[in-house]
């Protein structure tokens, strides 16, 4: 039902996604923040930690989680932007005490809890509760949202190969074996923590892969296309954005008429993805909560490329949850969400 109102709260507000949620919160006309926690960042102004916030939220000081204080009981929407592992002790204590949960790591993703400690390293601490968790890719499982109360937000990489590639799988103009997907991240991907190998000296003038055969996207992106997929993950030396670069044997002679109708025929209804001839950009989705695409089907090799460009904080991340969250408020999916991307 939709209200006037709709009170929310974020868990993890000191980290990329985190504040990224707040910006675009801070613009939604119905959802409005009343708790805001970081852990690491308990007692610090949001404006100090973040300034870019300053002028929306001037006097929010960031709390520390605490399930017993009660803080958060109550509320319409609870988003979790936590690193993986986190929210699989942090739900269980929320469920029945707020409305609804949505969850941006990958704790409740997987459909099997066997592939946790195969691609996670470590046992699913809450398996009785991945059977409840909406998968929250709209585009593709609108029909999974509804009644939900726990979702889970695709990751960054899966959103965008699985947009690419779903029309054709699903048309059966692609075969479901050796799938190849590439794809490139801007820095933010890893996350606010500093590391190693995403300092600027690293990263900068440089175009690294990584995660090779064994990147933790890899079954979510299997599950959400049914089919096997090779996927390596590339650091490029911007703040923002992925491009993902897929390719699929044809199961039968197509053209590129045939796959760019098949994702017309799938997205030309969804106010946040645009198909067109034109090679997606990341700059050109900066900002937005908008996926960009193109497909070519080429006759000499055999092979169909289908590419993907999107914000991996907004619709990879943010963006998508708070689109989810529209859904689970009974309201318009496009409430307080940019479809226009930022330039130059």
């Amino acid at each position: 039902m939709v209200e006037d109102v709709a009170s929310v709260g974020v868990i993890g507000a000191s980290g990329y996604t985190g504040a990224e949620l707040l910006r675009l919160l801070a613009a939604h006309p119905v959802f409005e923040v009343v708790a805001a926690t970081g852990d690491t960042k308990a007692g610090t102004a949001l404006a100090d930690l973040h300034p870019h916030l300053a002028a929306a939220y001037p006097g929010l000081v960031l709390g520390r989680y605490d399930a017993a204080g009660g803080e958060l009981d109550g509320l319409d929407v609870v988003f979790c932007a936590l690193p993986h592992g986190a929210s699989q002790s942090i739900v269980p204590e929320l469920r029945g005490r707020v409305k609804a949960i949505v969850d941006l790591a990958a704790d409740f993703r997987l459909e099997d809890p066997a592939l946790y400690p195969l691609w996670y390293g470590e046992d699913h601490r809450a398996p009785e509760l991945l059977a409840e968790a909406a998968y929250g890719l709209p585009e593709l499982f609108r029909e999974r949202l509804a009644g939900a109360t726990l979702v889970a937000a695709p990751g960054c990489y899966p959103t965008a190969a699985a947009l690419a590639l779903a029309p054709l799988v699903r048309a059966g103009l692609v075969a479901t074996d050796g799938i190849i997907v590439d794809a490139a991240s801007g820095v933010s991907g890893a996350g606010r923590p500093p590391q190693p190998a995403t300092t600027f000296c690293a990263v900068d003038e440089n175009f690294a892969a990584y995660g090779l055969l064994d990147h933790r996207h890899t079954p979510e992106i299997e599950q959400a296309l049914g089919a096997t997929v090779l996927f390596t993950p590339h650091l490029a030396p911007m703040n923002r954005g992925i491009l993902a670069t897929c390719y699929a044997r044809a199961s039968a002679p197509t053209s590129t008429r045939e796959v760019l109708g098949a994702l017309h025929e799938a997205y030309d209804a969804e106010p946040f993805v645009v198909v067109s001839e034109r090679p997606p950009s990341t700059k050109a989705t900066l900002g937005a909560n908008t996926a960009h695409l193109t497909a070519r089907a080429d006759q000499r090799t055999g092979w169909v490329v289908s590419i993907c460009a999107i914000d991996n904080l907004v619709k990879g991340a943010s963006g998508q949850a708070i689109q989810c969250a529209n859904v689970l408020a009974g309201l318009p999916e496009t409430t307080g969400l940019p479809v226009a991307g930022l330039a130059p």
